[in-house]
């Protein structure tokens, strides 16, 4: 898998997340992202000519707000598909599918994944979800379990997919969800012994999956004090390394607001964040959340709403490209290996952020400089 750019020696690495779709932010403001094909080509080619190590869709089959069949958040491509025209489209970064395990057969996502990795020469990584919105699930028959069953089936389902990947040799699996009889999938992937994979377990069981399945682990940070910082990925790591014997990258995922003074990029934020806030999708995002999930407490979720609004509960680096460079810096310097970033304009912001927050990091060491190939 080192062939991967996600296994490079940046101690900051950088991605782009959700352009498959209307992005992170739950806003109505009018300048936000449209995901069309030529959106999302246009945000992964400046993302690869940048150097950045992945580009990360979600997967969304249906809106989570009742009553409204045809809202925003179910406007969504699908991700293996996508994946597979962004690996064609770009030469450098990691291009990643998103997968919940109760929509597609793991035969299925198998082959999907080995052809998306033959597509990208080796740079493909999967993201693998348990399923947690429930209309959406039952739109295809699939019941939403119980929350640690959720995460048995996707073990299961994990396990059948990396032996696909791996075994020349047909092999039957019964399990407690699965029964694969013969089961041999080919062509096998370029990376080898399998591409990378990458889960956001919040809770307990979500986090004791991602570190015995994933490569790289995602954390929703809840403080902005490093020292708790580090105490999430410092127990994230050691669970890893002292219960499965692996060594894992952590991850996380933010919003950016940059601006050439703290306070203009602190009006936006609350310009797009609370003054064009989507009232009905945060509404509902946070009540599934609070029903169908364990991230966090309930008191804690409703005092994230804006983070949830502003970029999927995202860390926020909001302000002056010093001050986001400063925040990267931080996230390094507590054991955050990486960092997926949303904007509600991806291709200003994306360009923005390459121009002036990027040189930074590579002044602080967090990066190399990135020539791309020719």
């Amino acid at each position: 898998m080192t062939a991967n750019p996600i296994f490079n020696a940046n101690r900051m690495k950088v991605g782009i997340f959700c352009t498959n779709g209307k992005g992170a932010a739950l806003t109505t403001v009018p300048e936000a992202y449209v995901a069309t094909w030529a959106s999302s080509v246009e945000t992964a080619r400046i993302a690869d000519d940048a150097g950045f190590e992945a580009i990360v869709p979600y997967a969304r089959w249906k809106g989570y707000v009742a009553g409204q069949p045809d809202h925003i958040t179910g406007h969504v491509m699908e991700p293996f598909t996508w994946a597979a025209g962004i690996a064609q489209a770009t030469r450098h970064s990691a291009v990643f599918a998103t997968s919940h395990a109760p929509t597609i057969h793991p035969i299925l996502a198998a082959k999907q994944a080995v052809t998306v990795d033959l597509i990208s020469g080796g740079r493909f990584g999967l993201n693998v979800v348990g399923g947690w919105n429930k209309p959406e699930l039952e739109m295809f028959g699939a019941a939403l379990r119980e929350h640690d069953q959720r995460y048995d089936h996707l073990a299961e389902w994990t396990e059948i997919v990396e032996r696909l990947w791996r075994d020349d040799q047909a092999f039957d699996f019964a399990g407690k969800f699965f029964t694969v009889l013969e089961g041999i999938s080919l062509p096998k992937p370029v990376q080898r012994p399998r591409p990378p994979i990458m889960n956001a377990g919040g809770s307990a069981r979500g986090q004791r999956f991602a570190c015995e399945y994933a490569d790289m682990c995602f954390v929703i940070i809840k403080s902005e004090r490093p020292e708790k910082i580090r105490e999430q990925v410092d127990a994230y790591k050691t669970m890893a390394r002292e219960e499965f014997g692996r060594d894992i990258q952590i991850w996380t995922n933010a919003f950016v607001v940059q601006d050439e003074d703290q306070d203009a990029a602190e009006r936006y934020l609350h310009r797009y964040s609370v003054e064009y806030e989507d009232r009905d999708a945060a509404d509902a995002w946070m009540k599934a959340q609070q029903e169908q999930t364990q991230l966090m407490p309930r008191e804690a979720l409703a005092a994230f709403r804006q983070r949830f609004v502003a970029g999927a509960g995202g860390f926020p680096l909001v302000g002056t490209a010093d001050r986001i460079a400063e925040r990267l810096e931080l996230l390094a310097e507590c054991g955050i290996g990486g960092v997926l970033l949303t904007w509600v304009d991806y291709v200003a912001g994306m360009q923005h952020f390459v121009r002036d927050v990027l040189p930074l990091m590579e002044r602080a060491c967090l990066r190399s400089p990135f020539s791309p190939a020719m």
